[in-house]
């Protein structure tokens, strides 16, 4: 395990979404009026902890409103499932909230509104946070460069997410990986793309319980895919290791699973496979992120004292001076994707291996 452990800083600053975002936004389908906003949620009277089914917290509490506010509120949350789920802003006579929780141990302090089918009982979820740039450049990069595709919708300062659903990375790390159907070497190997992908796009604060791992059963044996459920720290710290998932203590188990199922060539290869990948997506996908890189450089409001950090950081890790001009994260982000898809880009610069 390294010894270099990350830091975070414990509440984050939120960027305003600049003009320029949101004309972005627009063009593309995630901006939406709504409503409901964030504040109407936040006029909850009281609340109670939510336990798991062994009675542990949960870290999230059950809001409770008043019950005048129900009957206008719960329409209102409907139709933006709807919306959020066919394009069509309206109330759905069967579906119904059955509970909204609130978390304040995060840095958005989402509340997160379970929805019910009345017919079949069947349930979803989706979250109501506080719009922030840094999180919208997260799932816009999750959505552009990575195999999962992202729903989200913004209206003035309230951020709608659709539901990821997986086992929480902390969960799958305490109760499976000792299992006798899991594929370890597959689990591993999944762990060092997810890395890659984290790190080519400056994706931090990776700690096991900000990713999921998504499980299907294929004809023969399990595939697992760790996706990311958390995208606050898109680009903000300064400290390189903050980008490296393997640096948390949380991900240590990750870590050793990885060292005694795979080599050093292994790892290389699942390396070069996963920035091939992000290669092809990045080329498919020039014209969009062009400009979302521009919207990133154009307004940044992340400290400039750790936009000089992380470009030193990285230089050093690499072993160049592409980093020496940059100005702001968005000028790091956009340089760093270039430069470790370098000869997938067909440039004639490349990474060294990590």
């Amino acid at each position: 395990m390294p010894d270099e452990a990350p830091t975070i800083t414990r509440r984050k600053e939120f960027i305003t979404i600049s003009d320029e975002l949101r004309t972005y936004l627009r063009h593309y389908g995630r901006l939406a009026a709504l409503p409901a906003l964030y504040r109407d949620l936040q006029s909850f009277m009281s609340a109670y902890p939510l336990m798991d089914k062994e009675g542990r917290s949960t870290l999230w509490d059950t809001v409770v409103y008043e019950r005048s506010q129900l009957k206008d509120l719960w329409p209102r949350l409907t139709s933006i499932y709807s919306l959020l789920k066919t394009g069509d802003l309206k109330a759905v006579p069967h579906l119904y909230v059955e509970r909204v929780d609130f978390c304040g141990f995060g840095n958005s302090k989402p509340f997160r509104i379970r929805v019910v089918n009345e017919y079949n009982d069947n349930y979803d979820h989706f979250y109501i946070k506080v719009a922030d740039a840094s999180r919208v450049y997260g799932l816009e990069l999750e959505h552009l460069l990575s195999p999962n595709r992202i729903n989200y919708l913004v209206h003035e300062d309230t951020l709608i997410e659709e539901h990821i659903a997986g086992v929480p990375g902390d969960v799958f790390i305490g109760e499976y990986f000792e299992r006798s159907d899991v594929n370890r070497v597959r689990i591993a190997k999944e762990f060092v793309k997810f890395s890659e992908r984290c790190f080519i796009r400056l994706l931090g604060d990776m700690r096991s319980y900000n990713y999921v791992v998504d499980m299907t059963p294929d004809f023969e044996e399990t595939q697992y895919r760790v996706r990311a459920i958390d995208f606050d720290q898109q680009s903000y710290e300064g400290a390189k290791s903050v980008y490296l998932p393997q640096f948390y203590k949380e991900n240590l188990p990750v870590v050793k699973l990885c060292t005694k199922y795979l080599n050093y060539a292994t790892m290389q290869q699942y390396q070069q496979e996963e920035r091939s990948l992000i290669a092809r997506r990045y080329l498919s996908e020039k014209s969009r992120l062009r400009s979302l890189f521009r919207a990133m450089k154009h307004y940044p409001a992340e400290p400039p004292a750790k936009v000089v950090q992380l470009k030193k950081e990285l230089g050093e890790y690499h072993g160049t001076g592409v980093f020496d001009d940059c100005m702001s994260m968005g000028d790091i982000v956009e340089r760093h994707i270039e430069f470790m898809l370098g000869k997938q880009l067909g440039e004639k610069t490349s990474a060294h291996p990590h």
